[in-house]
């Protein structure tokens, strides 16, 4: 049996971008972060002097948001600033996902906070000054709406380039990655904050104009069970791409579909995917055939997936060992 291995895959090359950043999220980010850094300083005083526990709640509240707010902004600088660091093998767009997932964390314990002092005043209830609070909590959701407005592009589809002389369009723009996780940790943050903002204003109306006083802590424990889904969904998704996670990717069939439809007969042995940018994946796959063709055939076969941006291909020549037949990759 004889072994040979791609050009790529013997010497890959360092100054190959996987990730070109993302300077309009990343100046979003800044811009959303000192709203509500803002926001958080004109709750907390509101509170403090109208005499309002749910206004300085509030305003403590978003203060984790603030931090979570600028862990994404950090997140960007960093990957920003170490692009060119050689000890980023496949770049840094993983300092993003880290950002994400640390900030879906702090969504987790903010859920958390929200039920413990959701339940605290559900048994204990205190005087709200209704006026002011109204007032400062319509306030609040006009900067979150705001904010969210600026981080909208979370969920906007990222743009494949073709990577090689075939160029052709696949369909790739609904697999699952292309978001900025980075920007959708935030986005997420100030959509937590605008939907925590609707239920305390309905939750003071409802106690002003009824004297419906529990309906504040009751929409608190409901504020919290939705920051927690969110937070548990956006910790699922960025701590599948920490660890490389993602062989059950859509990308991962469609290699598994070019080997079994390629001219020249292979077997699969082995394969590796794992994602390196938004929207973009690295491969290894090593195959097993009776011809003489090498590595870069196949991997000429793999580039009508623009998305796969580094691929390596060792090939195994039976030719030279006939009475081997190296089991096929499960």
């Amino acid at each position: 049996m004889t072994l040979q291995t791609s050009q790529a895959a013997r010497g890959w090359q360092h100054s190959h971008v996987f990730d070109e950043g993302n300077p309009l999220a990343e100046r979003a980010t800044l811009w959303a972060a000192g709203l509500t850094a803002l926001m958080m300083v004109l709750e907390i005083a509101g509170g403090w002097i109208f005499n309002s526990m749910a206004l300085l709640a509030d305003g403590w509240h978003m203060s984790s948001h603030t931090v979570a707010l600028g862990l994404s902004v950090a997140a960007y600088a960093a990957a920003r600033r170490f692009a060119a660091d050689r000890r980023f093998s496949f770049g840094t767009w993983k300092i993003e996902i880290l950002g994400g997932y640390t900030s879906a964390i702090l969504l987790a314990l903010v859920a958390a906070s929200m039920l413990w002092q959701s339940v605290e005043r559900l048994l204990a209830p205190a005087a709200i000054r209704y006026d002011q609070a109204i007032a400062i909590a319509v306030l609040g959701l006009l900067v979150n709406l705001l904010c969210a407005w600026l981080l909208r592009g979370g969920h906007h589809g990222h743009h494949h380039h073709a990577q090689g002389p075939h160029d052709h369009d696949h369909g790739h723009h609904g697999h699952a990655g292309h978001d900025d996780l980075n920007l959708r940790s935030a986005y997420m943050h100030v959509v937590a904050d605008a939907a925590t903002s609707v239920l305390a204003i309905l939750a003071l109306f409802g106690g002003k104009l009824w004297g419906a006083s529990w309906l504040d802590p009751m929409m608190g424990i409901v504020g919290a069970a939705l920051v927690a889904t969110w937070a548990w969904g956006l910790m699922r998704e960025s701590g599948r791409v920490l660890l490389d996670a993602e062989m059950n990717a859509p990308v991962v069939a469609e290699i598994r579909e070019v080997i079994e439809a390629s001219p020249v007969p292979a077997t699969l042995c082995d394969l590796h995917v794992w994602r390196v940018g938004k929207g973009k994946y690295a491969c290894i796959v090593s195959l097993a055939t009776d011809s003489d063709v090498g590595p870069d055939y196949f991997k000429q076969q793999l580039r009508i997936h623009e998305e796969l941006v580094h691929i390596s291909v060792e090939v195994n020549h039976l030719a030279a060992a006939p009475g081997l037949r190296p089991a096929a990759a499960p």
